[in-house]
C-alpha cells in the first residue's frame, strides 16, 4: 500500500506534504477506482475510505461527508484507486 498526501495553498498554488492532526473536517470525497466494465460497485470501495478516515480522524473530523466514485479501465502507475478529499484545514 502507497499513499501520499499533499495539500494544495489555495493562495499559492504551492503543494507541500499533509499534516493529517491539522484536519478539522472532512468535507468531501472523490474516488476513481480503476475497475472492470461489469463492475457497478465503486461505491463500496469509496465506502471503505470513508470508514478508515473515520476511524483515523475520528467521527466528528473524518464521519459524515459527501462522497461520490467513478469507475475507469486504467489509472496512473497502474494503481487501482485514486482519491481526492475536500477539508478544512486549521492554521498552519
Amino acid at each position: 500500500l502507497s499513499t501520499h498526501v499533499t495539500v494544495t495553498n489555495p493562495s499559492t498554488g504551492q503543494r507541500q506534504p499533509a499534516d493529517l492532526s491539522n484536519i478539522t473536517k472532512v468535507i468531501k470525497l472523490f474516488g476513481i477506482v480503476r475497475s472492470h466494465s461489469d463492475f457497478t460497485e465503486q461505491h463500496l470501495v469509496m465506502n471503505g475510505a470513508s470508514d478508515l478516515l473515520g476511524q483515523v480522524l475520528g467521527k466528528e473530523v473524518g464521519g459524515c461527508h459527501a462522497r461520490s466514485a467513478i469507475g475507469t479501465n486504467t489509472l496512473p502507475l497502474g494503481i487501482c484507486v485514486e482519491v481526492e478529499m475536500i477539508a478544512k484545514i486549521s492554521d498552519m
